[in-house]
C-alpha cells in the first residue's frame, strides 16, 4: 500500500490484482527455491506465488520482449546457501540486455540490482547458473548472436553491500546459435566444470574449465536428429561400482529424451586420454568418448533413451535435490525426470526398481483435440508440485495429493492475455471485469469470496472467457441497462458481435461474490452456454432444455464435424477454474451481429441507460469515419454520425446521456447532442474543435457536469465545458505538460457540492498519476487540478496503457473505488483507490 497526503487528506493506492500471460517462448518461467514463479510478461518480468495463484509483482526495466529468467540460487543449488537473506533473480531480454534482480527474503521486497554490460548483440536466448559457495556463482547465457558469455557474481557477505558480476569470457558458437545451456561441477575435482550447450546443430558440445580459467570444448555427442531445446545436469550420484558420475538429460524436436553418463575414470588408468573432438556416432557408445579436464578423465556413455512424446520435447528437468529425514545438511539426487512436450503432456520419468529401464510413471496435460502444447515444465523446490507454461501463455498445475500412491491434481494457477489487451470494462454492478485483447479472446476476471471466511479481501481470478475469437479484439463495451449481462466487442473484422451472458455463468457469478440475492431470475435465463466454432468466428448458444440432448449428440454424433468443438461446452464452477475448464466451458453465446461499418472496428462505448450503443472504425476518409449509433435490444441503426476524416479513437456518453463525444486522430473532437423520444433518437453536430497538436488518443467526462478531458499524444490534458445556452465548448483549463504521450483518461466523481473529482491518467511509457480536479462549473470559481497520486513503477504497468476505468462514477460517502488498468505489457490490473 502506497499513501499520499494532499490537500489535509491521504490518497491511498493499493495494487489487488494483476493479470498476465506468459510469453510464449521456451526458456521464460524459473521456479526458485524461494517458492516463488518468475516469468517473462511482455517487457516486464512477473513474479508469482503459486500458492495463492498470485502474481505479486512485475519488475520494470526492460525494453523489449523478456524471454529467459534464473534464479540464482537455484533450487538445485539452494543447499549451499541454505541461510541466505536475498537471492538473485536473471531475466534476459529480445534487445541482448540481461538484468540482475534482488530479492529479500524477510522482507519480501525487490530491487534492480544492476544491468550487465552489454556482451551480446541479439537476444538472449538461455540463462543457466550454479552458485560454487554461499558468496561466489558462475552463469552462462546465450543468444542469436551465436556466442556463450560465462559470468562470474560475487554476492557480498556484507548485507548491505553490492553484488559485482563480471565477464570472464566469451565462446564462440559457429554459424548455428546456441538455444540450451547446463552448467555442473564434475566429480573428482570441486574446481573443475562442465558446461553443456545445445542448439540448432542437433549435437550436444561439452566445454571444461575452472572458475577462473578457460573453458575448452572437450567432446560432441551427435545422436538427436533435430534441434536440442534443454539440456540439464544432475547432481552427483553414486554409479554402478562406486563409481562418482554425473547424469546429463537432453531432449529434441526429434520427440526424443536422452540421458548420458559423465562417469569419473581414475587420471592414473587413462594417463594420456586426449581430447575427442572428432564426431562421435551412436555406435561409438559402447566405450563412449572420454575427456580430460584438469588431473581427471571423464567417459561419456548414453544410459538410456525415452520415447514417449509425440511431439517437439521442449523441455526436460532432474528432480530438485531432496534433504535426507535425518540430517538437513545431507542430501541427494532423486532419479525422476520431468518433461515438457507440445503434444501438450508433461510425463515423470523414473527407473524401474528391479530392471533399472527408465519408464513414464505419470503423465499429466491436456489430452483434447488441440495440438499445441507446452513449451516447459518445472519442478517446485520439494518435487511435490510440477507447473507447465503454454503455447496460449497459460500456466497448468498440479500437485500430488496422493497419499500412499501418487495422484496429481490440477490446480488453480494465475492466468492473463499473452498479447497487448486493448480495453476493459466493468459490468454495472463492479462484480468483475471483462477485457479483451489481441491474443483474440475476451476474458472476465472478479474476486472469488471464500465461503469459510467472507470478510476476508477475495484474491481475484479469471472467471470466465466469454469470447474466444478467430481475430485481434481491439475494443468492447458492457451494456450498462438493467436485465441480463450483455457486451459488444469489436475485433479486426467489420462487424460488431453482441454477447448475452449464459446460465451457467450466471451460476458462476453467485458462486464467487456469495450473493445469491439478484440472482433470483436465473429461471428465466433458458441459454445455459455456449459452444466454439471450429474456425472460431461465431458462438452458438446451448439451450438449457437442450443440453443433455446436444451433449448426447456431440458425444455420439459430431465428433467429427468441422462446426463446432466437442470439448465446448457450459459448465457451472463452485471453484476458481483452470485453464481447460476457462478455454472449453465458459463461452458466451454470440445474439447478433452487426454489420455496416468499412474497416475493422477501434471503439464501442455505451451509454448508462443501456439504450444506445455507439461505434467507430479505422478510417482514412469522412464517409468511413462515421460514428454508428445501435439500438440495444433491436440493434437497429438509429444515427450514422458524420464529423470526422480519421480514426475516432475513443467514444464516451456524457453521464444523462444528453452528449456523445469523440476523439479522432485528425487531432479534433467532436460533441454531439442525442435526444431520445421514447423509440426514436435525435442527433446533432454542436462543435467540432482542433484541440490539440497530435493525435487525440482518449477523453472522459465529469460524472457531476457537461466538463470533460481530452488526452493526447503531444504531452498535454485539456479541460473543456460544454455551454448548453449557446451550443458552445470552450477550453477552461490546460495541465502542465507530461513526459509522454497522454493514452488513457477516467473522471471519478468525490463531492458534487464542489466539484470534486480525481482524472486518472495512464501514459504511453506504462505509469499512471492520479490528479485531484475541482471547480469550473462557473466563471467565478477557477478549474483547479492538481497531482494527487503518482504510481511507483514497481506498481504500474510496463508498456503504454492503453485503457482506464473506475469501477463506480461516484465514489460516494465511502471514497472508496477501484481503478482498472490495462495495457501493452499483456497486463491486466486492480488497484484500490481510498481518499480520506
Amino acid at each position: 500500500m502506497v499513501v499520499t497526503h494532499v490537500d489535509g487528506g491521504e490518497v491511498e493506492v493499493e495494487r489487488l490484482f494483476i493479470g498476465a500471460g506468459c510469453n510464449r517462448v521456451v526458456n521464460n518461467v524459473s521456479w526458485g527455491p524461494s517458492a516463488l514463479v518468475a516469468f517473462g510478461a511482455q517487457n516486464a518480468v512477473a513474479i508469482f506465488c503459486p500458492e495463492s495463484a498470485q502474481i505479486l509483482i512485475t519488475l520494470p526495466g526492460h525494453k523489449a520482449v523478456v524471454n529467459c529468467t534464473h534464479w540464482l540460487p537455484s533450487s538445485k543449488d539452494a543447499h549451499r546457501v541454505q541461510h541466505a537473506v536475498k537471492h538473485y533473480l536473471l531475466s534476459g531480454s529480445a534487445d541482448g540486455v540481461i538484468m540482475l534482480w534482488e530479492f529479500h527474503t524477510i522482507k519480501r521486497k525487490w530491487r534492480h540490482a544492476l544491468q550487465l554490460p552489454g556482451m551480446h548483440k541479439k537476444g538472449v536466448t538461455c540463462l543457466t547458473g550454479l552458485m560454487l559457495s554461499e558468496n561466489l556463482g558462475i552463469f552462462a547465457s546465450t543468444s542469436s548472436d551465436s556466442t556463450i558469455i560465462l559470468w562470474e557474481i560475487v554476492i557480498p557477505i556484507d548485507i548491505n553491500d553490492e553484488c559485482k558480476v563480471s565477464c570472464l569470457e566469451s565462446l564462440p558458437v559457429g554459424l548455428k546459435p546456441v538455444v540450451a545451456l547446463s552448467l555442473a561441477e564434475l566429480p573428482g575435482e570441486k574446481e573443475n566444470l562442465v558446461l553443456a550447450t545445445g542448439g540448432l546443430d542437433n549435437k550436444i558440445h561439452l566445454y571444461c574449465g575452472v572458475i577462473k580459467g578457460k573453458f575448452v570444448h572437450a567432446c560432441e555427442l551427435k545422436t538427436h536428429t533435430d534441434w536440442i531445446r534443454s539440456l540439464d545436469f544432475s547432481l552427483p550420484v553414486c554409479l554402478d561400482g562406486g563409481q562418482n558420475g554425473i547424469f546429463l538429460v537432453s531432449s529434441s524436436q526429434d520427440k526424443t529424451i536422452r540421458i548420458w553418463k559423465l562417469a569419473l575414470r581414475s587420471s592414473s588408468t587413462y594417463p594420456d586420454v586426449p581430447y575427442r573432438k572428432e564426431d562421435i556416432g551412436l555406435t561409438s557408445f559402447i566405450e563412449g568418448p572420454l575427456f580430460v579436464a584438469g588431473h581427471m578423465s571423464y567417459q561419456v556413455s548414453l544410459e538410456s533413451l525415452l520415447v514417449g512424446h509425440e511431439d517437439w520435447v521442449y523441455s526436460v528437468k532432474w528432480h530438485p535435490p531432496l534433504f535426507t529425514h535425518s540430517n538437513e545438511v545431507e542430501f541427494h539426487q532423486p532419479l525422476s525426470l520431468l518433461s515438457a512436450s507440445m503434444d501438450k503432456t508433461m510425463m515423470i520419468w523414473r527407473p524401474e526398481k528391479t530392471t533399472g529401464i527408465w519408464v513414464n510413471m505419470v503423465t499429466v496435460g491436456e489430452l483434447s483435440h488441440s495440438a499445441l502444447g507446452f513449451y516447459g515444465g518445472h519442478w517446485a523446490p520439494d518435487g511435490a508440485s510440477i507447473l507447465a507454461h503454454g503455447y496460449g501463455g497459460s500456466f497448468h498445475f498440479w500437485k500430488n495429493v496422493g497419499l500412499d500412491s501418487e495422484n496429481w491434481k490440477p490446480c488453480k494457477v494465475p492466468s492473463g492475455h499473452f498479447a497487448p489487451v486493448c480495453d476493459v470494462a466493468w459490468s454495472r454492478s463492479g462484480d468483475y471485469i471483462l477485457s479483451v485483447s489481441h491474443d483474440q479472446t475476451a476474458r472476465i476476471f472478479s474476486p472469488w469470496r471464500d465461503e469459510v471466511c467472507p470478510a476476508t479481501r477475495a484474491p481475484w481470478h479469471e472467471i470466465a472467457r466469454p469470447q474466444v475469437h478467430g481475430h485481434d479484439i481491439n475494443c468492447v463495451a458492457m451494456i450498462k441497462g438493467i436485465g441480463n449481462y450483455k457486451f459488444v466487442s469489436g475485433a479486426e473484422e467489420k462487424v460488431v458481435r453482441v454477447f448475452e451472458a449464459p446460465l451457467s455463468f450466471l451460476k458462476t457469478l453467485s458462486h464467487a461474490v456469495l450473493q445469491k440475492s439478484g440472482f433470483d431470475d436465473l429461471h428465466d435465463v433458458q441459454i445455459l452456454g455456449a459452444n466454439m466454432s471450429a474456425l472460431g468466428l461465431s458462438q452458438k448458444p446451448i439451450y438449457v432444455h437442450a443440453a443433455s440432448e446436444v451433449s448426447h449428440r456431440v458425444k455420439d454424433e459430431v465428433l467429427d464435424s468441422l462446426e463446432i468443438i466437442p470439448d465446448a461446452m457450459p459448465v457451472v464452477l463452485n471453484q476458481p477454474p483452470v485453464e481447460d475448464q476457462l478455454a472449453w466451458h465458459t463461452l458466451w453465446p454470440e445474439s447478433h451481429k452487426l454489420y455496416g461499418h468499412g474497416n475493422e472496428l477501434f471503439s464501442l462505448c455505451c451509454d448508462h441507460e443501456g439504450r444506445l450503443v455507439a461505434s467507430s472504425c479505422k478510417a482514412q476518409s469522412v464517409a468511413v469515419a462515421e460514428i454508428w449509433l445501435w439500438e440495444v435490444g433491436s440493434w437497429k441503426v438509429v444515427g450514422r454520425l458524420q464529423s470526422h476524416s480519421l480514426t475516432v479513437t475513443k467514444l464516451e456518453f456524457s453521464h444523462d446521456d444528453n452528449f456523445l463525444l469523440a476523439v479522432s486522430r485528425d487531432r479534433q473532437f467532436s460533441v454531439f447532442a442525442i435526444k431520445k423520444y421514447g423509440d426514436e433518437v435525435s442527433h446533432q453536430l454542436i462543435t467540432k474543435q482542433e484541440a490539440h497538436k497530435r493525435i487525440i488518443w482518449t477523453c472522459s467526462w465529469n460524472p457531476f457536469c457537461h466538463q470533460f478531458a481530452t488526452g493526447s499524444r503531444d504531452k498535454t490534458i485539456k479541460i473543456w465545458a460544454v455551454d448548453r445556452s449557446t451550443s458552445s465548448v470552450k477550453q477552461i483549463s490546460s495541465f502542465p505538460s507530461f513526459k509522454d504521450s497522454v493514452t488513457a483518461l477516467s473522471w471519478l466523481g468525490l463531492d458534487r457540492s464542489s466539484n470534486t473529482g480525481i482524472l486518472a491518467v495512464g501514459m504511453d511509457s506504462g505509469l499512471i498519476e492520479l490528479w485531484t480536479v475541482s471547480g469550473g462549473i462557473n466563471l467565478s470559481s477557477p478549474f483547479i487540478a492538481s497531482v494527487s497520486f503518482r504510481f511507483d513503477p514497481y506498481l504500474s504497468h510496463v508498456s503504454t496503457v492503453h485503457r482506464l476505468a473506475w469501477s463506480s462514477d461516484n465514489a460516494g460517502d465511502w471514497k472508496t473505488v477501484k481503478l482498472a488498468s490495462c495495457g501493452g505489457d499483456n497486463c491486466v490490473r486492480v488497484f484500490e483507490v481510498r481518499v480520506s
